[in-house]
């Protein structure tokens, strides 16, 4: 007999269902417990929620507050909520998280809606659980399982999230952490990089597109030129979205999708934007800085991640208009350069044999990048040295852009010989905050820096030094006149082992001159009379008190230029007369904070009085004749004819300057360096240019020299500067001091004795 089996009742079936809902809701649960435990892989605690572990880029900023520059591995710069607009906000909210001032970080009815249509009908992550994955994890898994543990995780990090901030800091936090792609982590990065923009300058359109773009920025990015379309797509459903939203009229969405995009593409690398010279300049002070200055707990600082805040002097106006200067006489100079090479078979050198060419060239293959690599790598040097005769593709640099060619390394090195370079330095005299710093002409081409890295002779710059002292010890007047002929200095004087009988430029003597005329014209038979009246020691020691640390050899010949100075010891030494005789060491970095605002570093002005105030004004008398009516007059002119560089006649050149210029010309042996080193009141500027070897350069005076080169790039820097008067670039003239008992008035009748200076070397000819 079969035994009778018994139905399960509807009762036990729902005991079951109910056991099962509970067990899933407790293993639920029991997921985010473990998940908040960390047992589910690591979770941040509240101190990790409270300081983020982003990597923030350290900030160049300039004296007038502008952003020179970044370092970076993530170029993250953050901005506070109040520094956003309010139609960002409203875009970010529409688009991204309707809810979001309504939930607690989670929006139940999203995550609902995506986990029923599988993510069809929009995703169910909320602006907060978008920050928690930006901020704690990486991309999603593809295994379904990682998915839905990170899922966990992420609500879990995105509840504490909303419990420890307020909304506003969570969109601040999200927006200054999403990556826009193009070096542009953060919505300050993303503003400046696609717009030129600070973000609270973003315009309706400008915010809508970026917010549309976090859908995915590398899909929906505006430089991608094929992509445009749909990006013009993607941001009108966020003006869409706003006006469901009711932040945008009808009429108002309408006419904004109609708008182009109004990309302002400026990228933000370490090769490319303003003061690139510069840039290098503090990373290569923060180096030795960092050394030097290790955290509380023994660490170091690291320029890439901590959002350090460099203050400094310079002034981005002025910079700008340093570098447009430089590049805009360079490009005329070099075709002039290269006009006159081809009829020169060894070019761009000069005055070199075969031999001396080939030697130059073997020196410069062995300190190329590519044979440093190569010799790392273990290659033998035969196989490097004919790698640099194989032809490759390569970018190069010229004044019309960057050109795309088929070329050997070793004629690439030949070639970018060819070019002519420069630098430029401006500081204020009263503080020795250093304004302008130009240190070449293309950083991302030629990396190295003319103003500080660079020491060339100084030619007849240097010869202020000698009349300064001269002036100084021997109480003479810029009217005091002296016999414009050849003079020797004799065998054993001031230690020389054979006469030295220095020429004048073009070999032009007769009739007698006043040292004003003398220096105007830089006379050099004059400065030699002058430093044997004082000695060489006592003009090396005026220089290195006036801020040359360069070595200036004991020689007489040092009158005329000889010694190898930098554009940086040179301008803040011309900076002395400028200041009244007192030396200020040039100043670039003025504070240093950490991302929190302490400070870590502030400078401490070094100065020291080196001249007597009535000395130093003498000495800028003299310079004064230098623009009145020497070397440097043609900053004067209203025109001139036949100009050795632009060919034509150029109405203004130079540039019919009437207020008050001291300055002074130099051109070094062979014309291999043009120098120009002039001030107002208020500016000092220092301008060097020649080639990066002595061979390179102009084989006539009439373009090598320091007038021609260099001095129409102060010129043009100085022009630009005037034209923006709130730069307040002083046209005043140079303010006399008490007590001058010298004589500057060479109209001035004077008798004889007062002319005829003590101890002349006369009794010498």
């Amino acid at each position: 007999m079969k035994k009778k089996t018994t139905k399960p009742s509807f009762k036990s079936y729902v005991i079951k269902l109910w056991m099962l809902f509970f067990a899933g809701i407790g293993l639920i649960a029991l997921l985010f417990w473990m998940a908040a435990q960390g047992w589910l892989g690591y979770m941040p605690d509240f101190k990790a929620l409270e300081n983020p572990q982003t990597s923030l880029a350290t900030e160049i900023i300039s004296a007038d507050g502008q952003t020179l520059g970044k370092f970076f591995r993530q170029n993250r710069t953050p901005v506070s909520f109040e520094e956003l607009p309010p139609h960002l906000i409203n875009a970010l909210t529409s688009t991204e998280d309707e809810r979001f001032y309504d939930h607690p970080g989670i929006d139940a009815k999203s995550t609902v809606r995506a986990v029923v249509f599988l993510g069809k009908k929009g995703g169910g992550s909320t602006i907060t659980q978008q920050l928690a994955k930006l901020l704690f994890h990486k991309e999603g898994s593809k295994n379904i399982l990682e998915r839905i543990i990170q899922k966990i995780k992420e609500i879990v990090i995105a509840t504490r999230l909303e419990r420890k901030y307020t909304k506003e800091e969570i969109l601040a936090m999200y927006l200054n952490t999403y990556d826009w792609g193009h070096q542009a982590v953060g919505i300050r990065s993303a503003a400046r990089i696609y717009f030129g923009k600070e973000p609270q300058d973003l315009d309706i359109h400008e915010s809508a597109l970026l917010v549309g773009m976090l859908k995915n920025s590398s899909l929906y990015n505006p430089v991608s030129k094929e992509r445009r379309d749909l990006v013009l797509q993607r941001r009108n459903v966020v003006f869409h979205q706003m006006y469901r939203n009711g932040y945008l009229t009808e009429k108002e969405k309408d006419s904004l999708q109609k708008l182009p995009l109004g990309l302002n593409y400026t990228p933000e690398l370490h090769n490319t934007g303003i003061a690139t010279y510069f840039r290098e300049k503090v990373r290569r002070f923060m180096k030795q800085w960092i050394k030097d200055n290790p955290k509380a707990d023994g660490s170091y600082y690291n320029i890439y991640t901590d959002g350090l805040k460099i203050y400094t002097s310079i002034d981005a106006r002025l910079q700008r208009n340093a570098e447009l200067a430089v590049a805009e006489h360079m490009k005329n100079l070099q075709k002039e350069f290269f006009r006159q090479g081809r009829k020169n078979k060894t070019f761009p050198f000069a005055d070199l044999s075969a031999k001396q060419i080939e030697r130059l060239m073997q020196r410069a293959m062995k300190q190329s990048e590519r044979w440093r690599a190569m010799k790392k790598a273990g290659i033998p040097e035969d196989s490097i040295r004919q790698s640099f005769f194989v032809k490759q593709k390569m970018r190069i640099f010229s004044w019309n852009g960057d050109i795309d060619t088929l070329m050997t390394p070793y004629d690439s090195i030949r070639y970018y010989k060819s070019f002519l370079r420069a630098g430029l330095m401006s500081m204020e005299p009263s503080t020795g905050f250093v304004k302008a710093w130009v240190g070449g002409i293309n950083f991302k081409h030629f990396k190295y820096d003319h103003v500080d890295q660079g020491a060339r002779q100084v030619g007849s710059t240097f010869k202020p030094f000698v009349y300064a002292t001269a002036i100084a010890q021997k109480h003479l007047s810029p009217c005091d006149s002296f016999p414009n002929t050849p003079y020797t200095i004799k065998k054993g004087r001031w230690g020389l082992t054979k006469s030295w009988s220095p020429k004048n430029a073009g070999g032009q003597y007769g009739g007698w001159l006043t040292l004003k005329e003398a220096l105007a014209n830089s006379v050099n038979v004059i400065t030699a009379r002058l430093i044997d009246m004082v000695g060489p020691k006592p003009v090396i020691d005026l220089a290195k008190q006036m801020g040359i640390k360069s070595e200036i050899p004991y020689a007489p010949s040092i009158a005329l230029g000889t010694p190898d100075i930098t554009l940086f010891e040179m301008v803040g030494a011309f900076n002395t007369f400028a200041n009244q005789g007192q030396y200020i060491e040039p100043v670039y970095i003025l504070r240093i904070e950490d991302k929190n605002g302490k400070v870590l570093y502030e400078y401490k002005p070094v100065t020291r009085d080196v001249l007597s105030p009535q000395i130093a004004y003498v000495v800028t008398n003299l310079l004064e004749g230098v623009t009145q009516y020497g070397s440097g007059q043609r900053l004067r002119h209203t025109g001139m004819k036949n100009h050795p560089v632009y060919k034509r006649v150029v109405t203004g050149y130079p540039y019919a300057f009437r207020n008050a210029i001291a300055g002074k010309t130099g051109t070094t042996q062979n014309q291999s360096d043009g120098w120009f080193i002039a001030y107002v009141p208020n500016l000092v500027t220092g301008v060097w240019v020649g080639g990066e070897d002595r061979s390179v350069h102009f084989r006539s005076i009439a373009y090598g020299q320091g007038a021609t080169m260099a001095l129409p790039i102060w010129a043009v820097y100085m022009k630009k500067n005037y034209a923006d008067e709130e730069l307040g670039i002083s046209k005043k003239p140079f303010k006399k001091p008490q007590g001058i008992d010298i004589n500057l008035d060479c109209d001035k009748k004077e008798n004889e004795e007062q002319n005829q200076p003590e101890d002349s070397p006369l009794e010498d000819l």
